[in-house]
């Protein structure tokens, strides 16, 4: 029971890690930087295509999709697992 909630904490905290992605790349390109390698000459010279921001954005998702989808199965299987031990 202590891994299932283990695994539960690491995958919320994941799950935050993947929602701030894009408020640091942000703080970052406002304060002069490179947005962290995603324009590397700064934000006046960045010569990204739509589509790059589109596919970061997509991989984002799909990542916080996979953490929230792990955490509810994590989360019925700690459920189930409680039920077992109270029914002994």
């Amino acid at each position: 029971m202590f891994w299932l909630r283990l695994m539960v904490a690491v995958l919320v905290l994941a799950a935050i890690a993947i929602a701030a992605i894009p408020l640091a790349v942000i703080i970052d390109l406002s304060s002069g930087g490179t947005g962290y390698g995603l324009c590397p000459d700064g934000l006046s010279n960045c010569a990204l295509g739509y589509g790059r921001a589109i596919e970061v954005s997509m991989y984002l998702a799909l990542g916080l999709f996979v953490c929230v989808a792990l955490v509810r199965i994590a989360a019925k299987l700690h459920e189930r697992v409680q039920d077992l031990s109270v029914q002994r």
